[in-house]
């Protein structure tokens, strides 16, 4: 299973987070390859996570600097503007799992674009700051 990853530059709450890694440690032995998208916050946690499992981590840079936090990988793809990007992570992915900033969707948001664009196409696994997730959400 090729997992994508999308979450706030905020960062992940501590029950967030934990979350997320009993997810991962529930799936390990399924998961052949992870990426995310270079940000500061939850893809730079989520990055530091995924080292201590050994998962084979891919990277979607973006093109602009100013929030990127410069994570290291063999398998460091070519920038793209950052919605170009998230799309690119949702498309080689098998399962999106995300970790936004709010209980609701944000129009202005990159990690709700990536979960919008994945519904539909891919099962996306919310993990919610109160510690709460959403397996497989779907549009209704």
């Amino acid at each position: 299973m090729k997992v994508g990853f999308t979450g706030t530059r905020a960062g992940m709450t501590e029950i967030q987070k934990k979350s997320l890694i009993y997810w991962l440690n529930e799936n390990k032995n399924n998961i052949e390859e992870v990426a995310h998208g270079d940000c500061i916050g939850c893809d730079k946690e989520f990055h530091t996570i995924c080292e201590d499992f050994k998962f084979p981590i891919f990277i979607h840079p973006p093109t602009n600097p100013k929030n990127r936090a410069f994570c290291d990988s063999p398998n460091i793809l070519p920038e793209f503007d950052y919605l170009v990007r998230n799309i690119h992570i949702v498309d080689c992915c098998d399962v999106l799992l995300a970790t936004p900033r709010n209980m609701y969707e944000e129009i202005r948001s990159g990690t709700w674009h990536a979960i919008r664009y994945a519904l539909g196409k891919k099962p996306v696994n919310v993990f919610y700051r109160d510690g709460s997730v959403i397996i497989g959400l779907s549009r209704v």
